[in-house]
C-alpha cells in the first residue's frame, strides 16, 4: 500500500525524478527542506548506502582529518629537510680562507669611477701559530666576544632566529654571535644578510665544528677578525695600536683590543674623546668578565680598568699621505651613515664612486700652495671647499695638511663663520617683508631696544642710516643687528633661513644632512648675523650654492655610487630639489653679495674675470681675539668657500699673520682656487636684483630721499668785461640722476666683527721673514684690508 506525504511534499523516484507517487521501498519525501525515507530506503542508508545519502561530517571529525594530513605533511617536510640538509652538508666544501679573503678590498675612485682614490682593508695580515698567541689575549676576546666558547656547539640557533627576525623587520641589523659563527661569516660568506647566507653559515659553523678543534676555530679567528686601522689578525692589531708584537701584550693592552672588535672604528680612540669614552666603558666590561670566567684576578684588574693604556704615536700608512688619507676617512664615515658596516667596507670589495673630480682637488690644493704664507708651520690651517650648486657635490676640498701630519680635516672641523653668515640675515629679512632699498641704523655704537650690551662697528665708524645693499657691501654690523631685532623673532628666523638654505642645526637633523652634520654655537642670539657659532667650510659653500642656484638647494653629499663585489648597484645618490628661497628673494641676496665683490672688501676678488657674489668674513674669541679669516664667493658653476684659522682653531690671527683680513689671505686664496678650478668653463653670468616689494614688519626703516640736484654757479669769462648779470651760462655740473639707490663709491673699509684699520693693504708693510703679505699674481688686484 502507497504511502503518502503531506501536502509539501514532493515525491521522487529512485533516479532522483519527480513523481506523484512511488514504489514504497523507494519512496521518499522531503519536507520543508529535509529529507525523509521511508521503510526499507532508511534500512538501505544504515547498511552502506549512496555516498550521496551519507550524513556531513561533524567538526570533530573534521579537525581529526586535518590533523592526520598536517603531520603527514610534516612529516614529509621534514625528512626533505633533512635530505637537504644532508646534500647540502655534503656539496658544501670548507674553502681556503686566504683565496677568498684577499679578494675583498673595497676600491674609492673619483667622479668618474675609473680613477682610484685610495681602498680599504690594506691586508696587514701576519698568522701566528695558538702557541705564539699569549693566553691573555685568548681570554680576553673569549671573555669579550663568546663567553661559552669553550662548551658550546658554535651554533646559537637563538641568535639566529633573533637576528633573521630582527633584519626582516628592518631593524638594527644583526650578525653572528659565536665565535665560530664569526669566523666562518668572515672568511666564507658574503656581508648580505639573507636566509640563504644564514643557512650556509649554520652548516659551514657545524662542518668546522666537526672538523675543526676549538684552539684551530679560535687560531683561524685571532688571525682574520678586523680589529680597524686596516689591520686583521692580533699580530697586526698589536702593531697597530701598540706597536708590539702579539706576544708581548699586556693585560690591560689585550682587553683594549678585546674590546675594540666590538666596534672597530667607533671605538678606536684615534678617532676623539667620544670614541675613547665608548672604548673605556668596554674596555671596563672585557675586564670584569675576564674576572667572572676566572681568566683575571680581582687584583690585577683593579690595577688597570680606571684608565686605558698608553697608545704611542703610530706612523701611518704612506697611502694615505696628502690630501688621500682625508678623503678616504670622509667616505668611511659616509658609508657608515648609509648603512653600510665595517666588514662591509673593510671586507666586503666595495666599489665606490664619490662626487669628487681630480680638478678640482688639484685646485683647492695648489691654490692654497701658491698663496699660503709662509713660515708659519703646521699652526697656519687653510681649509677650502668647493661644490657644485644644483647638486650639492662637493668636487674638492684641502684639508689644512697632510693627512700624515695631522688627520683633522679642518673643512670639516670649520671655525666660527664670521660676517659670512650676514647672507642669510639678508634673505630671512626680505622673507619677512624689507626691501634692499630700506634702511637700518648703520651708527656705532649701537644700543639694542630695552637694553643689553652695545654692538660697533669696525673702529667704530659710524655709517648713518644706511639701505640692506650697502649694510652687506661694508659689511655695517650695527645696521644687522637693527634689521635683526626689526624682523619679529629675528634670531630664530635668520637661523631657520639658514638652516633652509643648507646650513645644519646646532643638533643634527633627522635625517641628518651636511660636513659634519651640525653648527656648534648656533643659537638665536641677537647677534646671530655677526658669526659666532662654527660652521664648516662645507657647509657654508653649500650654504652659498644655494644662492647660486637661485634659491634651490641641494643637499651636499660625497658618495655617487656604491656596488658591491658582483657589481650589483648597492646604493645611488638622489639629488635633493628644494626651494629653500623663493627666486625673486634668491636674486636679491645674490645682487647684495655682488657689490661685495665689485665695490667693497671682496674686491681682490675681481682678478677672477667671471661675474660672482661673495662675503668676506672675520671673528672673534672669546677673549676678543681674532680667531678665522673667510672669504666665501660663487659663480654659476661652483661654489667655494676658504677659511683661515690658527693652531686649535680658536687663536688670535691679529699680529700673528701679516694680514687677518677675509680679504687679504682668504681671497686671494679664493680666487686662485678658482681660476684653476674653472678653467676652460664658460663665462656665465649671474642674475641681477629682483627688487622684490614687501611690507615692512616695522616702522622706521623707510628708503632714504633721493638726493638733490645740485647745480654749480657760472663762472664769469676772463675774456670778456661784460657784467656779471650777463655772463653767458655755461652747462651745470649736476649729480648722477637720483635711483632707489644711494650713490656708492668703492671702499677699502671693512666691519667686519674684528676687521682691523680701514685702507688698503697697499705695498706691504716690511715685516720680517718669513712672514709676507698676500702674493698678487698679474692681472689682480692687491688685496684689500678686509
Amino acid at each position: 500500500m502507497d504511502r503518502e506525504c503531506p501536502a509539501r511534499v514532493r515525491r521522487w523516484d529512485v533516479g532522483g525524478n519527480r513523481t506523484g507517487t512511488g514504489d514504497r521501498r523507494t519512496l521518499s519525501c522531503v519536507v520543508e527542506g529535509k529529507r525523509k525515507t521511508s521503510g526499507a530506503s532508511t534500512r538501505r542508508k544504515s547498511s552502506g548506502g549512496k555516498k550521496g545519502d551519507r550524513e556531513p561530517r561533524t567538526w570533530k571529525q573534521r579537525l581529526k582529518r586535518v590533523t592526520l594530513w598536517g603531520l603527514v605533511t610534516a612529516v614529509v617536510m621534514g625528512l626533505l629537510g633533512v635530505l637537504g640538509f644532508y646534500i647540502a652538508y655534503r656539496s658544501i666544501d670548507i674553502p681556503k680562507p686566504n683565496d677568498e679573503f684577499l679578494t675583498e678590498t673595497t676600491r674609492v675612485y673619483y667622479d668618474n669611477g675609473k680613477s682610484e682614490i685610495g681602498q680599504f682593508a690594506i691586508q696587514e695580515r701576519d698568522s701566528i701559530d695558538y702557541d705564539e698567541m699569549p693566553q691573555v689575549i685568548k681570554d680576553a676576546v673569549v671573555a669579550a666576544e663568546n663567553r661559552t666558547f669553550w662548551t658550546d656547539s658554535g651554533l646559537d640557533p637563538k641568535g639566529i632566529l633573533r637576528a633573521a627576525f630582527s633584519n626582516a623587520q628592518g631593524n638594527a641589523q644583526q650578525g653572528a654571535s659565536t665565535i665560530t659563527q664569526q669566523y666562518v661569516k668572515i672568511l666564507y660568506l658574503t656581508q648580505e644578510r639573507t636566509w640563504k647566507r644564514k643557512a650556509k653559515e649554520a652548516i659551514l659553523s657545524l662542518k668546522i665544528k666537526n672538523q675543526l678543534s676549538k684552539q684551530q676555530i679560535l687560531e683561524g679567528y685571532l688571525n682574520t677578525i678586523y680589529f680597524g686601522r686596516g689591520a686583521y689578525g692580533i699580530q697586526a692589531a698589536a702593531q697597530a695600536y701598540f706597536d708590539v708584537d702579539a706576544k708581548e701584550l699586556t693585560l690591560a693592552q689585550a682587553a683594549t683590543l678585546a674590546a675594540v672588535l666590538n666596534n672597530p672604528y667607533s671605538l678606536d680612540p684615534r678617532n676623539g674623546e667620544a670614541s675613547a669614552t665608548a672604548l673605556l666603558g668596554r674596555y671596563q666590561y672585557v675586564l670584569g668578565s675576564m674576572q667572572e670566567l676566572g681568566k683575571a684576578t680581582a687584583a690585577d684588574v683593579t690595577e688597570v680598568r680606571d684608565a686605558l693604556p698608553t697608545f704611542p704615536k703610530i706612523k701611518t700608512n704612506e697611502q694615505y699621505g696628502g690630501q688621500r688619507g682625508h678623503v678616504l676617512t670622509m667616505v668611511r664615515k659616509e658609508l657608515q651613515r648609509l648603512g653600510f658596516s665595517e666588514q662591509d667596507i673593510d671586507g666586503g670589495g666595495l666599489k665606490v664612486t664619490t662626487t669628487f673630480t681630480k680638478k678640482a682637488m688639484n685646485a683647492a690644493r695648489e691654490g692654497v700652495a701658491e698663496e699660503r704664507p709662509e713660515g708659519f708651520g703646521k699652526n697656519l690651517h687653510v681649509a677650502v671647499a668647493s661644490v657644485e650648486p644644483g647638486t650639492g657635490a662637493v668636487r674638492g676640498f684641502f684639508a689644512g695638511q697632510d693627512y700624515l701630519q695631522s688627520q683633522i680635516n679642518w673643512a670639516v672641523s670649520g671655525g666660527q663663520a664670521g660676517s659670512t653668515f650676514k647672507p642669510f640675515a639678508v634673505a630671512a629679512g626680505i622673507e619677512a617683508g624689507f626691501e634692499l632699498k630700506d634702511t637700518f641704523d648703520g651708527n656705532s655704537p649701537y644700543y639694542p631696544p630695552g637694553g643689553g650690551r652695545p654692538f660697533e662697528n669696525q673702529g667704530n665708524q659710524p655709517y648713518g642710516r644706511v639701505n640692506l645693499t650697502k649694510a652687506t657691501q661694508d659689511s655695517i654690523n650695527t645696521a644687522f643687528i637693527d634689521m635683526t631685532l626689526a624682523i619679529p623673532d629675528g634670531p630664530q628666523k635668520i637661523i631657520d633661513t639658514a638652516v633652509k638654505m643648507g646650513i645644519p642645526p646646532e643638533t643634527a637633523a633627522n635625517p641628518p644632512y651636511g660636513f659634519p652634520a651640525s653648527s656648534p654655537g648656533l643659537e638665536p642670539q641677537t647677534g646671530v648675523s655677526l658669526g659666532s657659532q662654527t660652521v664648516s667650510p662645507i657647509n657654508m659653500a653649500n650654504g652659498y650654492a644655494t644662492i647660486a642656484n637661485r634659491g634651490v638647494r641641494a643637499d651636499a653629499y660625497i658618495i655617487e655610487k656604491v656596488e658591491d663585489a658582483n657589481g650589483e648597484v648597492k646604493y645611488t645618490h638622489k639629488v635633493t630639489d628644494d626651494r629653500a628661497l623663493p627666486e625673486g628673494v634668491s636674486d636679491d641676496v645674490g645682487y647684495a653679495l655682488q657689490q661685495v665683490v665689485k665695490l667693497g672688501s671682496g674686491r681682490p676678488t675681481l682678478g677672477l674675470g667671471r661675474p660672482a657674489g661673495g662675503k668676506t668674513g672675520t671673528a672673534t674669541n672669546g677673549k676678543g681675539e681674532v680667531s678665522s679669516a673667510w672669504f666665501v664667493g660663487y659663480t654659476p658653476q661652483l661654489s667655494t668657500a676658504v677659511m683661515y684659522v690658527r693652531g686649535k682653531g680658536n687663536e688670535q690671527l691679529k699680529d700673528w699673520l701679516p694680514s687677518y683680513f677675509g680679504g687679504g689671505y682668504p681671497a686671494a686664496t679664493w680666487t686662485n682656487v678658482m681660476e684653476r678650478a674653472l678653467e676652460g668653463q664658460d663665462v656665465e653670468d649671474l642674475p641681477g636684483a629682483a627688487n622684490v616689494k614687501g611690507e615692512a614688519p616695522t616702522d622706521g626703516h623707510e628708503p632714504a630721499p633721493p638726493k638733490p640736484t645740485r647745480t654749480r654757479e657760472p663762472k664769469p669769462s676772463k675774456t670778456t668785461e661784460t657784467p656779471s648779470s650777463e655772463a653767458p651760462v655755461t652747462p651745470s655740473d649736476t649729480a648722477s640722476v637720483p635711483t632707489d639707490e644711494p650713490t656708492t663709491t668703492p671702499t677699502d673699509e671693512t666691519s667686519d666683527p674684528t676687521d682691523g684699520p680701514s685702507g688698503l693693504l697697499g705695498k706691504p708693510t716690511k715685516t720680517p721673514k718669513p712672514r709676507q703679505a698676500p702674493r698678487v699674481r698679474a692681472g689682480r688686484r692687491r688685496p684689500s684690508a678686509a
